[in-house]
């Protein structure tokens, strides 16, 4: 892309404020180097970085950039084996620390929220943590080299200290003696040459002997070393140049440490720079209140309410274009100060942010194009030193732009034609538009030449456009208006600032009938536009209230759902608790049953009857059986004794032993008998069994009414060894010696546990898996004791 264009264009300004928003330096030259990208995909990736950035900004907050420097310098130094100072080795190990603390901010929101490509980056960043710390623990934030950095620094500075004091000591010993005291300029001990000294009279600088060091500017006080501190003095000095040998031998040991990481460290720097970078964008459309555009390289570019990023929000009128899909070509009139200008770099400059993979201050869904390059004639460029006219300059520049130009290129050309006479400068205008027209470039186009109108409106793919102006005000609005060409409104202007309407009228009679006709279509076309307008905003309205009672009606209908689903789930689990405890009361009344009928002798009628009522009453008065609902009155009643039937309720099968009145009867279940209402019974078989009275008052049937097979296939483990133990019970009440159960073969899962309960059974003398004849491995053979 020409930096000239990029220039004229104002991209650089943009680059600017986004510099202004890096948190570092390095963010801020990645800022000020960035160009747009021809690549659809590249363009793509960027937009999408800078999306993931504004989000990480909008639930965490700021990334914590603090701490990061561009310490690739040192790296380089460190690497051909230059020892780095402290301060840049704290620097080093900031920028770790801040490389950790980012990546942690980044994984956070990843966690809720996927940023595939921030996360990436943070990734790339190396864990060092062993090497930030080493250098954390032997350098401070000032850059000074701590005591801990090692045994020997530790030791030689103790001695410095304890060397120091004994100095201090012995002069200040040395000046509170009266004899002393009076010698003195003053009575304080000071550093000359890194040694410790008095400040001597000049008149008694032999008394103390020793090395003079220094002398005040008017002459009248030595600096003086006494001789009795000179030797204390030189092993101070010696300590010290053994303290400055064992720090750099602690910066020599971490610049090695540095270097072998410095591949890693340099990769964590460009890193962070290029996080920084993003952010900066981010925190850009932030303060431009700007959105995603949708790109495409067909040439399709769709701007709703662009507005100018550099003009203030409050004042800028925001512009809707569309370009590239029943037109190719705008021609924008209307007069000066229209806003013409502006409307053109506002398509340009998007273009470039987009294509740089910026936000853009315009509508949500609005489309750009990545171009291979965009032109621009903008403005007066003559040059005196160059002896260029403004039509020479600008001829210059369009005679560059029709070598270069493609079909995928976008061209902007301002006042075209301008600067010459006016009908050759119609005439050389309409020829330009057409050859770059035939090209197939995309092109927005301003001029004052009525003759382009005309030929907007007659050329397939070119559309005439203006800058609406309000002749009540007789100012423009800004407004950019596509479909409408533009008037002059010379006439209207002149007679609303006041000149005389004869002289209106001969300028009217001066028009030639055809110019006439040309204004008059296009007032009526922008009336036709405004009224339109209007009725658009109406729609517009109607569409909102409507789209509102929609959602209204859409979040009444999902809460009376939800609604619905509540209660039905509340419906079912109370149903389920009611047959659990059903199912749970009655397992004990069986239990008990089974207990008063191994006791025979001892049992009372009395307690036969309360356990049967209990049995009556335990189970759930809306419960249905497994075909889903009860049989009819009418079948009910045709029940008789001996019948074998189904008991709803229980989903048990039984024998009718007798008719209780009209509504009930008393049915044999195994070994106890019920009183069941006919309605909860259907009828199965017909049968005249014998019944056998017991001395308990226990029945039982025999005949064709005893099982001597169960069959469980297709049944769960806990319903079927309650069928098992139901089985055993009646198999043993009709002295059968053998029963077979019936399990299939299946996983075993059924089979295993059935012989688990068998082989705890007390009246189960022994089992075996049947024959072959019998159903081999798919059946058990019970003998009773």
């Amino acid at each position: 892309m020409d930096s000239k264009i990029l220039k004229t264009l104002d991209y650089t300004k943009i680059l600017q404020k986004l510099a202004n928003h890096a948190a570092t330096q390095l963010g801020e030259q990645a800022a000020s180097v960035l160009l747009p990208s021809s690549d659809l995909d590249e363009v793509k990736h960027r937009l999408q970085a800078t999306d993931e950035a504004m989000t990480v900004d909008r639930l965490k907050g700021g990334a914590p950039f603090s701490g990061v420097t561009d310490i690739r310098p040192a790296i380089q130094r460190a690497r051909i084996g230059s020892v780095l100072s402290p301060q840049e080795l704290w620097h080093i190990s900031a920028l770790l620390f801040a490389g950790r603390r980012i990546h942690r901010h980044v994984e956070s929101v990843h966690e809720e929220q996927a940023v595939p490509m921030l996360q990436a980056l943070v990734d790339a960043i190396s864990e060092q943590k062993p090497l930030e710390e080493h250098i954390r623990q032997c350098i401070d934030e000032q850059g000074d080299v701590l005591d801990q950095a090692s045994f020997e620094l530790a030791t030689i500075r103790r001695e410095l200290r304890i060397g120091e004091t004994r100095i201090r000591e012995k002069l200040e010993s040395l000046i509170r003696t009266p004899s002393t005291a009076k010698m003195l300029q003053e009575q304080l001990v000071t550093i000359r040459n890194d040694r410790y000294v008095i400040p001597v009279k000049q008149e008694y600088r032999g008394h103390f002997g020793g090395i003079v060091h220094d002398q005040s500017s008017s002459g009248a006080t030595m600096f003086i070393e006494p001789e009795s501190i000179v030797m204390m003095n030189n092993k101070l000095r010696e300590t010290k140049l053994k303290e400055e040998r064992e720090i750099e031998r602690i910066l020599s040991l971490l610049t090695d440490q540095v270097g072998e990481q410095a591949d890693l460290l340099i990769n964590d720097t460009e890193c962070l720079q290029q996080l920084d970078f993003i952010f900066a964008k981010a925190r850009l459309a932030h303060e431009m209140k700007a959105t995603q555009p949708r790109m495409n390289d067909r040439g399709f570019l769709k701007l709703g309410k662009g507005r100018h990023p550099l003009l203030a929000k409050d004042s800028v009128v925001p512009i809707d274009v569309e370009l590239g899909n029943q037109y190719t070509s705008i021609i924008v009139t209307g007069p000066n100060t229209g806003g013409k200008t502006v409307s053109l770099k506002t398509i340009g400059l998007l273009s470039l942010m987009a294509m740089s993979g910026l936000f853009i201050p315009a509508q949500e869904g609005s489309q750009m194009c990545v171009f291979d390059s965009i032109y621009a004639d903008i403005g007066d460029e003559q040059s005196i030193e160059q002896s260029l006219s403004t039509f020479s300059s600008h001829m210059t520049n369009i005679i560059r732009i029709l070598q270069e130009m493609t079909q995928k290129s976008l061209v902007l050309l301002d006042e075209l034609g301008a600067g010459t006479d006016p009908a050759e400068g119609s005439a050389l205008a309409i020829a330009l538009l057409e050859h770059m027209h035939q090209t197939g470039c995309r092109m927005v186009a301003t001029t004052h030449y009525s003759e382009l109108k005309a030929y907007a409106y007659e050329r397939k793919g070119v559309i005439n456009a203006s800058m609406e102006f309000d002749v009540q005000t007789l100012r423009p609005t800004y407004r950019l208006l596509v479909g409408v060409p533009g008037r002059s409104n010379a006439f209207a202007i002149a007679e609303r600032l006041g000149l005389p309407k004869a002289i209106i009228d001969h300028a009217r009679g001066e028009v030639t009938e055809e110019d006439m006709r040309v204004e008059s279509m296009i007032a009526s076309l922008e009336e036709n536009r405004l009224s339109a307008e209007a009725e658009r905003i109406s729609a517009e309205q109607l569409r909102r209230e409507t789209e509102a009672l929609r959602q209204q009606l859409l979040a009444e209908n999902e809460r009376l759902q939800a609604e619905r689903d509540k209660r039905v789930a509340k419906a079912e689990e109370e149903a389920r608790s009611v047959v659990a405890k059903a199912r749970r009361e009655a397992e004990e009344i069986i239990k008990e049953l089974k207990q008063l009928a191994e006791e025979k002798a001892n049992v009372q009628d009395h307690r036969l009857t309360e356990a049967r009522k209990r049995l009556d009453e335990a189970a759930p008065a809306s419960k249905l059986g497994k075909q889903g609902k009860r049989p009819s009155a009418a079948k009910a009643r045709k029940i008789e004794a001996g019948d074998e039937v189904t008991v709803y309720s229980l989903n048990q099968k039984g024998t009718v032993v007798e008719l209780s009145g009209s509504q009930e009867a008393i049915v044999q279940l195994g070994i106890m008998k019920m009183k069941v209402r006919l309605d909860d019974l259907e009828l199965l078989a017909r049968a005249k069994p014998e019944v056998v009275k017991t001395g308990a008052n226990l029945t039982r049937s025999r005949g064709d009414s005893v099982r001597s097979e169960l069959d469980l296939r297709g049944e769960n483990l806990e319903e079927a060894l309650m069928e098992v133990d139901r089985f055993l019970d009646e198999g043993l009440l009709s002295n059968l010696g053998q029963v077979y159960i019936i399990h299939g073969k299946g996983t075993g899962i059924l089979r295993t546990g059935i012989q688990d309960f068998l082989r705890r059974h007390k009246h189960v003398k022994s089992f075996r898996i049947g024959n072959y004849n019998e159903g081999g491995t798919g059946v058990t053979v019970v003998e009773f004791k």
